[in-house]
C-alpha cells in the first residue's frame, strides 16, 4: 500500500511496514487485562469490595426502614431514608476520592521530576508542594462534609464536589483522575491572582448575555419560526419548503449524513448548494451564489442569508454538542430562521427570542399516521421479522452480525444504514430498502434513523433497549425511544422527494398528498424484557428542556489566556474560566472534559493560543481499551500539533503515527484476520487519525498537503472495515449474552447515579446526554470476556429474557 501511494504522489519511503504475522499473533485485549495484577487494580478492588460491602449493610438497613415506612405511612416513600441513603453514598464517594487522589498525586510527580511544570504553578520545592497536597487535601475533607452533614451540593454552593462527583459520573475513574489533577492545579492558583486580577477574571467569565458575541446578527429584525411535532409529522418538510422557496440559505442538521442528503435534494432540483462539514467540503463551481448544506457545528454565522433552516433543535440541551445549536440560534444572519424539533422546546426558544427581539412563530403538527407499540416482542426470532421492518442496534459489530443472522435466518436480503457509512453507499442501500420490488425486505440501522433519515419503515425493532455512548452503558432515554420508534410507519423518502421534485413543483404537492395514508406505525423489541422498557418509555412524557448548552469561543478564551503567565497551560486557563463562569438561568455550560485532555496533549509544543483553540475542537477521542491501552489518536494529536507548532512538513506519509502498512496485506492474508478484532481495532484506529488529518488539512491548507491523499486512504479503510464487518456471522446464544450484559451494566450504572446524583438529577443528566453524532465499531461489553461481565454463564440463550406464553421455547432465535 505504501508503495502504491509513493508511486501515485511521488513521495519518499516511509517506515517500514509492519508484518501481518504481528496482527495475527497480537493478543485479546481482554486477555492482557486478565493477567494485570497492579498494586493500583488491587486497591481499587479493596475499594469496591468495601463498597459492596457497605451497600449490603445498607440495603439490610433500607429494607428494615421500608417494612416500618410501609405500615405507618401506607407506603410512601420517606424523606429521611432518602437523605440517609444519599449521605452514605456520598460517604462511600469520599473514600474512593481519597484513594484516587493519592494515585493521581504520584502520577503528576514529585518537584525534582517536574520542576518546570510546578514552577509555572508557583510550587518552588518539595516541601511547599508536600503543604499544597496537604491542603488540598483538607480542601477535599471540607467539600464532602458540606455534602454529608449539609447537603451543599449544587455547582454555586460546593463547585469542588459538584465537579468531582459528575467527572465521576460521566466518565468513571478515569474522568475523576481528570478532574482531581485539574481541581488540584485551580487550588495551587488561586491564592497567586490579586483581587484587582481577580475581578478582570470574574469580568471576562461573564457568559450571562452570549447575544452580544453576534453583534451583526442583532442588527436583523429576525423572524423565528419554530417547527415541532412527533416524527413523521412534516414539520422538517415544511421548513425545507421555506428553504427552496428562498435566493439564499442555509440547512444545518446534526450529521453529515442529512447534510449530504439535502445536498443531493438541491443538487436534483438544480440549485446549487455547498456541502460543507467537518471532513469534507463542496463548492459549487461557475456560480457566484450557492445554498450552504452544513453540519450543525459547520454553520457559516458571517454569511447574510434569507432563510436558514436548523434541525433537530432539541440538542440545543446536549452535554457535548449543545453549543454549536445556541451558536446557530443566536448567530445565524437570516431574515427567516426555521427551527425543527420536539415540543418540549418551545418555552425555551420564545424566551430566547424574546431576550434578544426576534419576533417567535410556533408552527405545530400532529403526526400524519398513528403510532403503536406492539404487545409481543420477536421472541429472539428472525423467522417473525415481516417485510419492511427496521432492526435498531447501537454499534457496527451489531448491526453487521444482525444482517448475517436476518439473511441465513430468513434467506431475504438485508440492507443496513448507519451514521458512518460513506453517504454513496448509504443511499445505495437505502434505496434498495425501500423499493418494494426486490428482495431487500429488512433494514438493519444505528439511531441515525432517528435524525431525520427518510425510510419507508413499517415497523421498528430494538435490537437492544441500552447501549454504549463513548463512556458507559447505558439505557435508553425516554426521548431516544420515541424519536428512533417515531420513524416507523413513515411515508416519504428523500427519493421520492427527488423524484417528485423532478417533476414539477405541482406533481411534488399531488405525490405528498397521495402518499398520507393511515396505515400505523408499529414499535417493538427482540426481547420482551427490552419491550419493557420501549412501552414504558412510550407512556412517559419527556421533560421540557429549561437551558440551551454554552462553550466560551474562541476570542474569549484568547482573552482570557492573556490575563496569565506565558507558560501557564491551557487546561488550567479553560478550568479557571469554567470556575468563574457565570451564566444566565437559560444557559448551561458544556462538557469541559475532551477539550482539558487536548489542551493538556497538545501543551508541551509551542502553538499560538489561537491554534491551541483551533485544536480543542479537533474530532478526538481519548478512550482507552480495558487494558489501557491507548487508541493512538493522543500520539496522533501530538505528532499534528508538533508539525504545526515548527512548521514542518504535514505530509501523510512523513507521520510515523500513520501505520499504513494493514493495509499491504494481500487478500490471503487478510482472510486470515476476520476472527482477530485487534485487526479490526487497527483500522478503527487508522480511520479516526485519517479523519483528524483531513479536519485538520481545512484549517491549515499549507501545513497538512496531501488531503487527496487522505481521501483516497480513507477510502480504502472503509473498505476494509466493511470487509471485515461483511464476514461477521450472528451467533443467537453469544448475542442473547451479550445483551443481557448490557442490561446489567446499564442497570448498574443508573443506580450508580441516582445513588451520587438523586433521581431528579439523574434524569435531568440523562435528558442532556440523548444523542451521540456516530455510533462505535465496537460496544464496550463486545471487547470483553462475558464471564467477566455476567460474573456467570446464562445457562440457555434468552433465559430470564423469554416472552411468557406457550410457544415462547419453540420461538426462541435461531438465527
Amino acid at each position: 500500500m505504501n508503495a502504491l501511494l509513493r508511486n501515485a504522489y511521488k513521495w519518499p519511503k516511509c517506515t517500514p511496514p509492519v508484518s501481518a504475522a504481528a496482527f495475527s499473533t497480537a493478543p485479546s485485549p481482554w486477555r492482557k487485562a486478565a493477567n494485570s495484577s497492579s498494586k493500583s487494580r488491587e486497591r481499587e478492588r479493596n475499594i469496591i469490595n468495601l463498597h459492596h460491602e457497605i451497600n449490603d449493610s445498607l440495603d439490610q438497613l433500607k429494607d428494615s426502614l421500608d417494612h416500618g415506612e410501609s405500615s405507618s405511612r401506607g407506603g410512601r416513600p420517606s424523606k429521611n431514608k432518602s437523605t440517609f441513603s444519599q449521605k452514605r453514598s456520598y460517604q462511600m464517594f469520599e473514600v474512593l476520592v481519597n484513594a484516587r487522589v493519592n494515585k493521581v498525586m504520584r502520577e503528576m510527580g514529585d518537584y525534582r521530576d517536574r520542576q518546570e511544570d510546578w514552577r509555572a504553578f508557583g510550587v518552588n520545592n518539595q516541601v511547599q508542594l508536600d503543604s499544597s497536597i496537604g491542603l488540598f487535601k483538607k480542601a477535599l475533607d471540607t467539600c464532602f462534609a458540606k455534602a454529608t452533614e449539609k447537603g451543599m451540593i449544587s455547582r454555586s454552593d460546593n463547585p469542588l464536589f459538584w465537579n468531582l462527583r459528575n467527572s465521576f459520573v460521566k466518565g468513571d475513574n478515569r474522568g475523576l483522575s481528570s478532574e482531581l489533577v485539574h481541581s488540584f492545579q485551580t487550588f495551587l492558583m488561586k491564592e497567586r491572582f490579586p483581587d484587582a486580577i481577580n475581578e478582570l477574571h470574574r469580568e471576562i467569565a461573564d457568559l450571562r448575555f452570549p447575544y452580544e458575541w453576534y453583534p451583526a446578527t442583532r442588527m436583523l429584525q429576525r423572524t423565528v419560526h419554530l417547527h415541532v411535532g412527533p416524527t413523521n409529522s412534516g414539520k422538517t418538510y415544511n421548513a425545507l419548503k421555506a428553504l427552496e422557496g428562498a435566493k439564499t440559505g442555509i440547512y444545518a442538521g446534526p450529521l453529515r449524513l442529512l447534510a449530504h442528503e439535502i445536498w443531493s435534494r438541491f443538487a436534483a432540483k438544480g440549485k446549487p448548494c455547498a456541502l460543507v462539514t467537518g471532513e469534507e467540503v463542496r463548492i459549487p463551481e461557475g456560480v457566484d451564489r450557492w445554498f450552504h448544506s452544513c453540519t450543525v457545528e459547520m454553520s457559516p454565522l458571517n454569511k447574510p442569508v434569507d432563510v436558514a433552516v436548523v434541525d433537530e433543535i432539541q440538542m440545543i440541551a446536549s452535554e457535548d454538542r449543545g453549543w454549536a445549536w445556541t451558536q446557530a440560534v443566536l448567530g445565524l444572519q437570516a431574515k427567516e430562521l426555521h427551527l425543527c424539533g420536539e415540543d418540549r422546546v418551545v418555552e425555551l426558544i420564545q424566551d430566547l427570542c424574546a431576550r434578544i427581539g426576534d419576533r417567535c412563530i410556533v408552527h405545530r403538527y400532529q403526526r400524519l399516521n398513528p403510532l403503536e407499540t406492539m404487545s409481543k416482542s420477536l421472541r429472539g426470532d428472525f423467522r417473525n421479522l415481516e417485510k419492511g421492518d427496521a432492526v435498531v442496534a447501537f454499534s457496527r459489530v451489531a448491526l453487521h452480525k444482525l444482517k448475517a443472522g436476518i439473511e441465513q435466518a430468513t434467506g431475504k436480503r438485508c440492507a443496513i444504514v448507519y451514521g458512518s457509512l460513506p453517504p454513496e453507499t448509504r443511499a445505495q442501500q437505502a434505496a434498495l430498502f425501500n423499493d418494494p420490488n426486490n428482495e431487500y425486505d429488512y433494514l438493519v440501522a444505528s439511531d441515525a434513523i432517528g435524525m431525520g433519515l427518510n425510510l419507508e419503515i413499517k415497523r421498528v425493532i430494538f435490537e437492544s433497549s441500552s447501549k454504549f455512548d463513548g463512556n458507559k452503558v447505558r439505557s435508553l432515554t425516554v426521548p431516544e425511544i420515541k424519536q428512533i420508534g417515531g420513524r416507523a410507519g413513515r411515508y416519504r423518502t428523500a427519493s421520492a422527494e427527488i423524484a417528485s421534485a423532478q417533476e414539477g413543483a405541482a406533481g411534488g404537492e399531488e405525490a405528498v398528498e397521495a402518499k398520507v395514508e393511515s396505515n400505523t406505525g408499529w414499535v417493538t423489541a427482540f426481547d420482551f424484557r427490552d419491550l419493557q422498557d420501549i412501552q414504558n418509555a412510550f407512556q412517559k412524557e419527556a421533560k421540557p428542556i429549561e437551558t440551551a448548552g454554552l462553550f466560551p469561543p474562541a476570542n474569549i478564551i484568547e482573552r482570557f489566556h492573556t490575563y496569565f503567565p506565558p507558560r501557564t497551560p491551557t487546561s488550567f486557563v479553560l478550568t479557571r474560566l469554567r470556575e468563574l463562569a457565570r451564566l444566565s438561568p437559560r444557559f448551561h455550560l458544556c462538557d469541559f472534559d475532551t477539550a482539558l485532555e487536548i489542551a493538556d496533549a497538545i501543551q508541551p509544543y509551542n502553538l499560538s493560543v489561537a491554534d491551541r483553540c483551533v485544536f480543542l475542537n479537533c474530532p478526538v477521542s481519548f478512550r482507552v481499551s480495558r487494558d489501557r491501552e491507548s487508541n493512538g489518536q493522543r500520539e496522533a494529536l501530538q505528532a499534528f500539533a508538533k508539525c504545526v507548532a515548527e512548521m514542518g512538513s504535514g505530509h501523510l506519509l512523513d507521520f510515523d503515527c500513520i501505520d499504513l502498512s494493514i493495509l499491504d496485506m494481500d487478500e490471503e492474508t487478510r482472510m486470515t484476520m476476520f476472527n482477530n478484532p485487534a485487526y479490526l481495532q487497527s483500522l478503527e484506529r487508522l480511520h479516526q487519525i485519517i479523519t483528524m488529518y483531513l479536519w485538520l488539512s481545512y484549517r491549515y491548507e499549507g501545513v497538512f498537503q496531501s488531503q487527496s491523499m487522505a481521501f483516497k486512504v480513507k477510502e480504502i479503510v472503509e473498505d476494509r472495515i466493511t470487509e471485515f464487518l461483511d464476514k461477521l456471522t450472528y451467533v443467537t446464544y453469544s448475542q442473547a449474552r451479550r445483551r443481557q450484559a448490557m442490561r446489567e451494566a446499564a442497570e448498574r450504572h443508573k443506580k450508580a447515579e441516582e445513588q451520587l446524583l438523586g433521581e431528579e438529577e439523574q434524569e435531568h443528566l440523562q435528558e442532556h446526554h440523548e444523542e451521540e453524532p456516530e455510533e462505535p465499531i465496537i460496544e464496550i461489553v463486545e471487547e470483553l470476556d462475558p464471564e467477566e461481565i455476567i460474573g456467570e454463564a446464562i445457562e440457555e440463550a434468552g433465559t430470564g429474557e423469554r416472552e411468557p406464553g406457550p410457544d415462547a421455547e419453540k420461538n426462541q432465535g435461531s438465527g
